[in-house]
């Protein structure tokens, strides 16, 4: 195994959620020494979202944490406390990269935003990420993903054109904004080892998420034209929805763009006569009949399984997907051939699958690692302060004795 491109890397992740934390997650999984900062006084709300382990709820359980923060070290610091803010800052001193995730203003209440830091670590790299960024009218402002859906106009678009708006599921925007964070750190980790110099990056999730809705945005700049909920349909392809197949609650989507495709789809499912008729032959036809269009597909779709459409669709040379459950999303054979989920071992959980977050970009000669999984709180509190800080043991008790590790 050839050295990992993140070794020697030291990163401190006071970030909490999701978009703060997973880029730090993938640089631990490629080489990173990562320490994970949090209060167990008030700790990260992701620590209290299901799914738990044997549906047991617990602190250190959740499912989606233990994905969150795989292959870091965890430290519980009281940040409230002036001798944890000590700590925090010999751990800064001790790093490459600092992230945090806090409503602005928070940092530099305790002495740690980038205006601090960099008095006494010039060369250190500040990645700070807030739903609205720094500065701006609507810096201030907190909240988490799931607002920023409906802010940045997903929610708008999403349903049906005859029902309200529909909150896509989860925080949708901390996992499109988590890619620019990655490439910007990455790139900001270069800067450094081309100059020796530091910098201080503010990521808008807004902003970021605004970049994914760039056609509407463009659209409307352009025509003044809205983008409005459309279903399942889309403005230059019929037959395109997610279909009702054999079985039950088992659906197949499909998308048919050009009339080459047409005719591709028509030759799958064997040429019915209604295929034939004038009014299907071209685009503009279909859209035209779009309603009449997706009932006689929905017709032939009842007789077959979403598998079996999957495949028959593919061969012939249509885009097509079977819509698969949670079970079927494990099992998929694609995903088990890559290796997407890993088992790890945990302290408490025990044996569980966490997902190869790393391995979502394959390097050919450094494989992803997951060396350890996700730490229960405060787990790694004497490792981080007397091997990777040189504190004494003395001192460790002491401070744990004043309520510093909490």
């Amino acid at each position: 195994m050839g050295k990992q491109p993140f070794e020697g890397v030291k990163v401190v992740d006071f970030a909490w959620a999701a978009v703060g934390p997973f880029p730090c997650t993938y640089l631990a999984s490629y080489g990173a020494t990562v320490v994970r900062v949090e209060s167990a006084k008030r700790p990260d709300p992701v620590r209290s979202s299901g799914p738990y382990k044997d549906g047991i709820p617990g602190i250190n359980r959740s499912g989606l944490n233990n994905q969150v923060q795989i292959n870091k070290y965890g430290l519980s610091l009281d940040l409230n406390h002036p001798k944890g803010r000590d700590v925090a800052r010999r751990l800064i001193g001790w790093a490459d990269v600092v992230a945090q995730a806090f409503t602005p203003g928070v940092m530099a209440k305790w002495g740690l935003d980038y205006e601090d830091v960099k008095k006494f670590k010039p060369d250190i790299i500040y990645y700070s990420t807030c739903m609205m960024g720094q500065y701006g009218p609507y810096a201030p402002l907190p909240g988490f993903g799931t607002l920023l859906t409906a802010m940045s106009g997903f929610a708008l678009i999403t349903g049906w054109p005859d029902r309200i708006p529909v909150l896509i599921p989860g925080a949708n925007t901390d996992y499109m904004n988590v890619w620019l964070a990655i490439t910007t750190i990455i790139a900001a980790l270069n800067y450094r080892r081309r100059t020796g110099k530091g910098q201080y990056l503010d990521l808008s999730q807004y902003e970021g998420a605004a970049h994914w809705f760039a056609p509407a945005i463009l659209d409307y700049a352009s025509n003044r034209r809205e983008m409005e909920r459309n279903g399942n349909r889309d403005p230059i392809a019929a037959p395109h929805g997610v279909y009702r197949c054999q079985g039950n609650d088992r659906w197949c989507a499909i998308a048919v763009f050009s009339d080459e495709e047409w005719q591709a789809f028509c030759r799958v499912i064997g040429n019915p006569d209604w295929t034939k008729k004038e009014k299907f032959a071209t685009l503009q036809g279909r859209k035209e009949n779009e309603e009449e269009l997706d009932g006689l597909v929905q017709r032939w779709m009842t007789g077959h399984t979403a598998q079996e459409v999957m495949r028959l669709m593919q061969a012939g040379g249509v885009a097509a997907g079977a819509v698969l459950n949670t079970e079927g999303t494990f099992d998929d054979p694609q995903l088990q051939l890559r290796e997407a989920y890993v088992e790890v071992n945990h302290r408490e959980i025990g044996l569980h699958h966490a997902y190869n977050f790393g391995g979502l970009t394959r390097l050919s000669k450094v494989p992803f690692q997951v060396k350890m999984p996700s730490p229960c709180i405060g787990e790694h509190n004497e490792y981080v302060c007397t091997n990777l800080l040189g504190m004494s043991d003395e001192e460790f008790v002491q401070l744990m004795n004043e309520g510093v590790f909490d």
